[in-house]
């Protein structure tokens, strides 16, 4: 007979109370095992988010949660390092981040996710490469991470089950948006990796969930305080989202955009100085440079070099897509039936970007899911997305729609036009990265 009851655990909470380590820890171990009854799992998390959990609870519950399944271990001949990035419009950091970390001497076993809301999922994206398989077990993404330096998979059942029953319950609950719940959700996962150092990319602005800079650091603190409590060395850069990172958004428009930095070893697009400055942080804490800005310097000359491109492609090769996709990705990559540029009505500056806006009409296109089991098209998105201060002429395009239909094309072009505001005067262009957090 357990000493715990979900129900004395709710009570306390509803109280005001904080939940012993070990309760919150019988509560995600309830959770994983069907213990507590989704009813309790929805209380739970309504009560949590009116009265928070604190500092030691968020540690505790994130803890819990990691233990509900398997943690990995690793026997490598270097450090074991990975990202995680809270979600924007354009951002494919992951697939640039994890080969350059690799050919810098780290392994990434890079556990990811798939498209939530607006924003564009990492899985999504790799899965636009025929033949690829994201679904590994254990003892295949072992082999990868051991054989090629890096390896982006999605969690299996094994990996944090309590966070799964959980985060299905807070969406049709309305509790998404606790930051105990958001923080437990996230480490939960990425410490279940067995990981000896974790960057966090943790976006603010109109493309992000965060949309202030209060919000945004808050996130941060939380998640660098309970990961570092968790003993998993752990740092946190703000970055900007008040424009798309990249110019493309859609799943094979990013790997393409992705291979473009790569395989030209562009270390000035502002998709590789993000890598850069995270890889850095990365590689400092993990004794593999001086610095952060030595760090970074490495992760450019991997890029530039080509040295990440190579590991890239020896990481799809063994994930089972095409052995020769770094050379001939335009081959490999599905292309939209229709392309269509969409023009300014006046002449302008680009004065403001609503990213937001942006990365849902992808997930209009196709590109994304409304609901979990609507199917992506990887083919369709945005290309050509100009950035916060362009001079535009009238005629000139905003973007480019890449659709599977006219009608579709049709649907999105009106909403291209409306996500971008054009002005008079200079712009003040925010900086790539507004803080860091330690």
């Amino acid at each position: 007979m357990s000493d715990f009851s979900a129900r004395d655990i709710i009570a306390s909470l509803r109280a005001g109370e904080t939940p012993s380590r070990d309760a919150l820890a019988w509560f995600a171990e309830g959770l994983a095992d069907g213990a507590v009854s989704d009813a309790q799992a929805g209380a739970f998390a309504m009560a949590v988010c009116l009265n928070g959990l604190g500092d030691e609870g968020r540690v505790a519950l994130t803890l819990g949660m990691r233990d509900s399944g398997q943690v990995l271990g690793w026997d490598l001949d270097g450090p074991v390092l990975d990202k995680h990035s809270t979600g924007g419009v354009g951002d494919c950091v992951s697939l640039v981040l994890a080969p350059a970390l690799a050919a810098c001497g780290a392994y990434v076993p890079m556990i990811s996710g798939r498209g939530l809301g607006h924003t564009g999922g990492t899985l999504d994206k790799l899965e636009a490469i025929p033949g690829l398989n994201v679904n590994l077990d254990a003892a295949q993404f072992h082999d990868v991470v051991a054989s090629t330096g890096c390896a982006i998979v999605s969690a299996t059942a094994n990996i944090a089950p309590a966070d799964k029953r959980l985060y299905a319950i807070r969406d049709v609950t309305a509790t998404v948006e606790s930051l105990d719940l958001i923080t437990a959700s996230i480490l939960s996962k990425k410490l279940a990796g067995g990981l000896e150092g974790l960057v966090l990319d943790v976006k603010v602005g109109s493309g992000a969930f965060m949309k202030d800079m209060e919000a945004a650091r808050a996130l941060a603190e939380a998640l660098t305080g309970t990961a570092n409590a968790a003993r998993c060395p752990t740092s946190a850069l703000i970055t900007d989202m008040n424009q798309p990172l990249a110019p493309s958004l859609g799943n094979a428009l990013e790997v393409t955009q992705v291979m473009q930095v790569l395989t030209a070893g562009d270390t000035d697009a502002p998709l590789s100085q993000i890598s850069a400055a995270l890889g850095g942080v990365l590689l400092a804490g993990a004794g593999l440079a001086a610095d952060a800005e030595a760090g970074g310097a490495l992760i450019a000359q991997a890029i530039r070099s080509g040295a990440a491109a190579e590991r890239f492609g020896r990481m799809i090769a063994a994930m089972g897509g095409p052995v020769h996709f770094v050379e001939n990705h335009a081959r490999f990559l599905p292309e939209a039936t229709v392309i269509r540029e969409v023009t300014a009505t006046h002449a302008g500056v680009v004065q403001a970007i609503d990213g937001e806006a942006l990365g849902r009409i992808v997930v209009g296109l196709g590109g994304g899911r409304a609901v979990e089991s609507d199917v992506v098209d990887p083919a369709v998105g945005l290309s050509g997305v100009l950035r916060l201060g362009d001079n535009v002429a009238k005629g000139q395009p905003l973007a480019v729609i890449h659709a599977s239909h006219p009608d579709h094309a049709d649907r999105a072009e009106a909403a291209v036009r409306a996500a971008f505001t054009l002005g008079e005067g200079a712009v003040k262009t925010p900086p790539l990265i507004h803080a860091r957090v330690s």
